[in-house]
């Protein structure tokens, strides 16, 4: 063998050893990229400039395999108000909402936020699953325990919570979907931000929204930045595509993910009264 084809067969292979080098640590390191929790103890106080009747109560939930999850509640005002069931994206903690869920109250409207495991005051570390868990026990808190007609829930995703909300939308009935800057996949995401990799292989966490969105007979409305630097718009739409019940997508002009409340308040109120009407009128989810 030339000194040539040596030096070339000697580059080739450190090349593959480091490709294969970052495919593991990628693989190794995944979660605490996709996940970035504040672990801080909650406090529902941070809303003291809110009416104290629609101060968040926290309570901690049971989940069946043994998590402790925290959530805040706000009943509704009156029995025919919605009740949203809010899941949050992948960072920060409840917190960091609650104007949001001051906004989303202010006229009424009860609130059931969920903190996952592993963020503010829960127990436990965050995987697909476990959340999945987490979600399913929140709905189930709405339901049973609170006596809450499912014609009036209206999961509200955001991020990555928007497929948390599609995928328990799929499996359970609600009033209808409110989302804010969803995608079709979190495996749609990491091959956008890695295409030369072989995320498919490799991503544990892949929040399959597209396929269950078929599943999902409630109304939809999907709210999105045009130039989203974290979840582009593209990716909303091909979701859009897969829901049997989904408005236009109402667009925020500007660069950015997950906008201000201010930014679409009119578009999620419009959506709520909808709900409203449907629940009163019988309509029943599927």
């Amino acid at each position: 063998m030339s000194i040539y084809k040596k030096a070339l067969a000697s580059a080739l292979f450190f090349a593959a050893l480091a490709y294969v080098s970052i495919c593991g640590y990628m693989f190794v390191a995944q979660r605490g990229m996709q996940y970035r929790p504040n672990t801080t103890p909650l406090n529902p106080g941070t809303a003291l400039s809110r009416a104290p009747d629609r101060i968040p109560q926290q309570s901690t939930l049971l989940t069946r395999d043994e998590q402790k999850v925290i959530v805040w509640w706000i009943a509704p005002s009156d029995p025919m108000k919605p009740v949203f069931l809010y899941f949050h994206g992948n960072g920060a903690n409840l917190e960091n909402r609650a104007a949001r869920f001051a906004r989303l109250t202010e006229s009424g409207a009860g609130l059931l936020a969920v903190s996952y495991r592993g963020y503010g005051g829960s127990t436990g570390a965050p995987t697909e699953a476990g959340l999945r868990i987490d979600t399913r026990t929140a709905y189930d808190e709405l339901v049973r325990a609170k006596k809450i007609d499912p014609k009036r829930i209206i999961v509200f995703g955001e991020s990555l919570g928007t497929t948390l909300a599609t995928l328990l939308a799929a499996e359970v009935p609600v009033g209808g979907l409110l989302l804010d800057s969803s995608f079709d996949s979190a495996l749609a995401v990491a091959q956008n931000a890695y295409p030369w990799l072989p995320v498919r292989w490799l991503l544990l966490d892949q929040y399959r929204a597209d396929l269950a969105a078929p599943q999902v007979s409630a109304p939809v409305q999907q709210i999105h930045c045009r130039d989203d630097p974290v979840t582009p718009l593209a990716l909303a739409r091909t979701l859009n595509a897969r829901f049997a019940n989904a408005a236009e997508i109402h667009i925020i002009e500007r660069r950015c993910h997950v906008p201000s409340f201010d930014e679409f308040s009119s578009v999620a109120r419009a959506f709520a009264t909808r709900v409203s009407a449907r629940a009163a009128e019988g309509v029943a989810p599927k």
